[in-house]
């Protein structure tokens, strides 16, 4: 029983920690090194991610420089940037490229915290698919035999506890996230 509930627990913890790492490249108007995470640079005919290719630095609040290991791989780099579609044109001076970031507008911050918002939501249906998972497996231990009727009830109880408290988890982070795009 403790078992289905640390698994739970778990699965939900890495939901909440991979729905931080999703907003950080959610563009708030500020400059930060995690807009870039995703972005996938071609090194040699293999996709390697850029922050394992480059220093990735805001030396400002409207400005990220990324600083090449090898400055060969500068154009493929650039070239990464603008497939990405992140909506910030590399400015490249040989050895580093500079990001300016734009001021965002209100028209985009209010498209920006939609998005949000239906992250958080897909992500709370994750953690509502945990929940059947785990009252799955307590309804198979009580068919088993392992669990009274009683016993069930309360480890369902307990599950629906878990679960409330990481969909509140949740609706913290992404008004947390709809704060700072919502800050000019």
């Amino acid at each position: 029983m403790t078992d289905i509930l640390d698994t739970l627990v778990k699965k939900m913890e890495k939901t909440k920690s991979v729905l931080r790492e999703d907003l950080n490249t959610v563009r708030a108007g500020r400059a930060n090194p995690a807009l870039l995470d995703k972005i996938m640079v071609d090194y040699y005919g293999v996709a390697t991610p850029l922050k394992n290719l480059s220093n990735v630095a805001a030396p400002d609040p409207r400005t990220l420089t990324i600083t090449p290991f090898d400055p060969q791989t500068i154009q493929e780099i650039e070239k990464a940037i603008n497939i990405a579609n992140i909506g910030i044109n590399p400015a490249n001076d040989g050895k580093m490229i500079r990001l300016a970031i734009p001021q965002v507008t209100e028209e985009r911050r209010k498209e920006l915290t939609k998005l949000v918002r239906k992250m958080g939501e897909d992500y709370k249906v994750a953690i509502r698919n945990e929940r059947r998972v785990a009252n799955d497996a307590l309804k198979k231990m009580e068919k088993n035999s392992e669990l009274t009727e009683d016993e069930l009830k309360q480890e369902l109880a307990e599950v629906q506890k878990k679960i409330d408290a990481g969909i509140k988890d949740i609706d913290d982070i992404v008004s947390e996230k709809e704060k700072e795009i919502m800050e000019v």
